[in-house]
C-alpha cells in the first residue's frame, strides 16, 4: 500500500524559468503560459500565491476585500489581475486554487450556483481546481464531482507548516485526487512546498490532514503543559528549550512556536478558530468510523475555553493562555 503513495520532495531550491517551462501542465500547456487563479489571501494564502507567481505562472486573484494591505501587496508584488467574483476568475484561468477559512467558505467560492468557481455562471471552466483549505472529506468529494460534471478535474490539497512554511515555500501538501490531476497540479504545488504527497483519490488529502491535526493537537498540549511545569519548578525556560529540543521531545512546534510563546507573541501562524474547526471535523469523522479519540476531544475543549477567553483570532500556540488561566499563573515574558 505504501509503495503506491508518491512523494515529491523539494529540498531548498530555486526554479529557473527554463526548468519551469519544461514541466507540462493542464491541457498540454507549459507552466510559463498557464493562467492560475487564486482565492484566499490570508495569513498563509498571500505568501503561497507569491511563490506560484515567482515560479513563472500568470496569476490572477479574487478577494472579498481587495483593499486589504495583504491583497494590495500581493498585486503590487506579482502584477496579478483582480477579478470581482470567483466565477469571473474561474472563467479566465486554466487552474483555480483556493485556500479559505471554513467549509462554508469553500462551498461559497467553489460551489455557489451564482458566483462559485464551479457554478453555473462560469463560461469557460478551468481544467483543474485545487482546494488547499483544510475542510471536510465529504466536501472534497462534492467538489470533485462538480468539477467532473464540467469536464474538469479537482484536487483536495490541504497544507501544513503555518505562516513560516508558507512564507518560506516549505509547506507539506497532502493531495487527494486522480493520478492525472495530481500530475497536472504538481508543478503549481511544488513552488510552495517542501513535500507534496499524493495520498489517493478525492478526499484522501483531507483525511491525511486530519491525521496531521490530531498529531499537532496532542503535541501542542504536551508542549504547553511542559512549559507550565518548568515555570512552576523555577526553571529558566529558554535553557529548558535548548536542553530538550535536540532530544526525543524535539518537534516542529517546539522549534517554531515555543520561542514565540516565551516572548508572549501569540500572533497567528494559524488561527485558533480555524484549528477548532479542524478538530471538530476530525472528531466528526472519527465518530463516523466508531473511533474513540479522547485526547483529541480534550484538546478541543481546551481550545474552546481559549475562544471563550477571547482567543479565537490568536495563534494555536496561545493554548498557553488557557493553561495559565487554569493554573492561576503567568509564564514570564522572556523578551523583556
Amino acid at each position: 500500500m505504501f509503495a503506491a503513495v508518491r512523494t515529491a520532495v523539494a529540498a531548498p531550491w530555486t526554479w529557473s524559468r527554463a526548468a519551469i517551462a519544461m514541466h507540462p501542465t493542464v491541457s498540454g500547456k507549459r507552466s510559463m503560459s498557464t493562467r492560475v487563479g487564486w482565492i484566499g489571501t490570508g495569513v498563509m494564502g498571500a505568501s503561497m500565491a507569491k511563490h506560484v507567481a515567482s515560479a513563472g505562472f500568470d496569476l490572477s486573484v479574487y478577494a472579498r476585500s481587495p483593499e486589504k494591505p495583504a491583497v494590495v501587496d500581493l498585486v503590487e508584488a506579482t502584477g496579478a489581475r483582480v477579478f470581482d467574483s470567483p466565477a469571473e476568475l474561474a472563467s479566465s484561468v486554466d487552474v483555480l486554487c483556493s485556500i479559505v477559512g471554513f467549509p462554508d467558505d469553500v462551498h461559497a467560492v467553489l460551489l455557489d450556483d451564482v458566483d462559485g468557481a464551479l457554478g453555473k455562471a462560469v463560461t469557460n471552466p478551468p481544467s483543474l481546481v485545487i482546494d488547499l483549505t483544510t475542510s471536510q472529506p465529504a466536501l472534497a468529494l462534492k467538489i470533485a464531482a462538480a468539477a467532473q460534471a464540467q469536464g474538469s478535474d479537482a484536487l483536495d490539497a490541504p497544507v501544513s507548516g503555518g505562516d513560516v512554511g508558507a512564507r518560506n515555500g516549505q509547506l507539506s501538501i497532502m493531495v487527494g485526487g486522480s493520478d492525472a490531476a495530481f500530475a497536472a497540479g504538481l508543478p503549481i504545488l511544488q513552488p510552495m512546498a517542501k513535500v507534496v504527497t499524493h495520498m489517493g483519490g478525492p478526499g484522501a488529502g483531507q483525511h491525511t490532514k486530519m491525521v496531521n491535526q490530531i498529531a499537532i493537537a496532542g503535541g501542542m498540549i504536551g508542549m504547553v503543559e511542559g512549559l507550565v511545569y518548568g515555570h512552576a519548578a523555577g526553571l529558566d525556560l529558554e535553557t529548558v528549550l535548548e536542553a530538550i529540543s535536540g532530544g526525543a521531545a524535539g518537534s516542529w512546534s517546539l522549534s517554531n512556536y515555543a520561542p514565540r510563546m516565551l516572548k508572549r507573541d501569540f500572533a497567528p501562524g494559524f488561527y485558533v478558530e480555524h484549528f477548532v474547526k479542524d478538530l471538530g471535523i476530525a472528531l466528526d469523522e472519527a465518530r463516523a468510523m466508531n473511533l474513540s479519540l479522547p485526547g483529541l476531544a480534550l484538546v478541543q475543549q481546551l481550545y474552546l475555553a481559549l475562544i471563550a477567553q477571547g482567543g479565537a483570532a490568536r495563534g494555536t500556540h496561545a493554548l498557553q493562555l488557557a493553561l495559565e488561566s487554569m493554573n492561576n499563573i503567568q509564564i514570564k515574558d522572556y523578551s523583556a
